[in-house]
């Protein structure tokens, strides 16, 4: 149930979801990037509430196990609630894909027109641990949205050994999911607690 081939394979059975929430995502941070009015001003309330806690991290008495420790239960509680939240017809994870986009858009855009320098906060502060963390927010929001087709899916009156065969494999793959992407958000906090937050603060 939890080998790799086992998650790589239902990774393969949900493909254009996975494709569809990608574009969300990237959707998200096109918003991001040209926001104004009300929805900057949203996103900016993000932000600020995320440089709260990363400056009380600071100044603890051993910060990178603090950045550590709450970059992997924050990331890792949410993904996987957003799995399994898809049973709220697959509304929540898409939300959640848009506003992380839009605040990915945001941050890059203002801390450019603050004259940092693009590459800087690309390759050091976001790819490190960004190429592993963000393809498992995709992923996670894509078995959520697979959740939520299901229940939509199960109102059009299929047989009830299918659909209680369907739902058993679904929860199969949420929970195969959930494990794999908590261990890859463990790696993932490690890079960001550890080579970016060095290559930040160097």
């Amino acid at each position: 149930m939890f080998y790799p081939s086992t998650f790589l394979r239902d990774l393969g059975s949900i493909r254009k979801t996975l494709a569809f929430v990608t574009f969300l995502f990237i959707l998200g941070i096109a918003v991001g990037w040209y926001s104004t009015g009300a929805l900057s001003e949203l996103i900016n309330q993000q932000m600020n509430g995320i440089r709260e806690i990363s400056n009380q991290l600071s100044l603890s008495s051993h910060p990178k196990w603090s950045f550590f420790v709450f970059i992997f239960f924050n990331n890792s509680i949410k993904a996987v609630l957003m799995i399994f939240l898809g049973l709220f017809i697959g509304v929540l994870p898409v939300l959640f894909l848009l506003v992380n986009g839009m605040v990915v858009g945001l941050l890059v855009h203002t801390s450019i027109n603050h004259g940092e320098s693009l590459f800087d906060l690309v390759v050091k502060g976001l790819l490190p641990h960004g190429i592993i963390e963000i393809p498992a927010i995709i992923i996670a929001s894509a078995f959520g949205i697979q959740m939520g087709l299901l229940v939509l899916s199960s109102f059009g009156g299929r047989g009830k050994g299918e659909l209680r065969a369907r739902w058993r494999e679904a929860f199969r793959k949420a929970v195969t999911a959930s494990v794999w992407i908590v261990i890859l958000l463990f790696v993932a906090a490690i890079i960001e607690s550890t080579v970016t937050f060095t290559l930040m603060k160097g």
